[in-house]
């Protein structure tokens, strides 16, 4: 029987600097995070939680307002190791594919987890859907998630900016673009002309 491959679908929020910018060896940090585990097409497994930050634990008031969240919410959060931990866990003892928008998600995953001196908790492929959706339809600018919904007549699943939700959208996209990479793969249907050698036939008459 065919191993089901697990794909985890990921999307992080992190902290922000405030409006000056100016915060000494200021790094993002993971603040909320939302994971989909998905084998054979269905959801297995969903997760979401805070998390607090190490370096810079008290929010700007850019970051609260423009994630709309508080700062007592990530302070209920769990630690770096905890998300690790969690991660690898749901990702499996197979390596899996790791689905996220964008590139930021991992490269920040890795930025902290090389910092607080944790190992990368993730093996396997990543993909990054946004360039994909970019290269499928020719986009010459990277399109953002909800937009990138919108554009298929569709909705995102809760509200943006929220991690598990930006998760979940993220897989519903991804059906969505695969179901059509899918459909332009299909082979067109023969006509007569590719059925029937006309030069023969036109050789009998000759």
């Amino acid at each position: 029987m065919k191993e089901k491959i697990r794909t985890l679908f990921i999307d992080f929020e992190f902290t922000m600097p405030g409006r000056n910018g100016r915060q000494t060896g200021f790094y993002p940090e993971i603040i909320e995070a939302g994971i989909v585990a998905v084998e054979g097409g269905d959801i297995i497994e969903e997760f979401s939680s805070f998390v607090i930050p190490v370096l810079f634990p008290k929010l700007s008031e850019r970051c609260k307002s423009f994630l709309d969240i508080s700062q007592a919410q990530v302070d209920s959060g769990i630690t770096l190791h905890n998300l690790a931990a969690k991660l690898e866990k749901m990702a499996g003892q197979a390596p899996c594919v790791v689905v996220t928008w964008g590139n930021m998600d991992m490269k920040v995953l890795r930025d902290n987890c090389q910092k607080a001196s944790l190992p990368f908790p993730l093996s396997g492929r990543e993909v990054d859907l946004s360039m994909e959706y970019k290269r499928f339809f020719g986009d010459q600018n990277q399109t953002g998630l909800w937009k990138a919904v919108q554009e298929y007549g569709r909705e995102g699943i809760g509200r943006h900016h929220r991690a598990l939700d930006d998760a979940i959208t993220t897989f519903h996209i991804y059906k969505l673009v695969e179901r059509d990479k899918q459909y332009l793969k299909k082979p067109q249907p023969t006509t007569i002309g590719d059925r029937v050698d006309f030069s023969k036939l036109f050789n009998n008459f000759a």
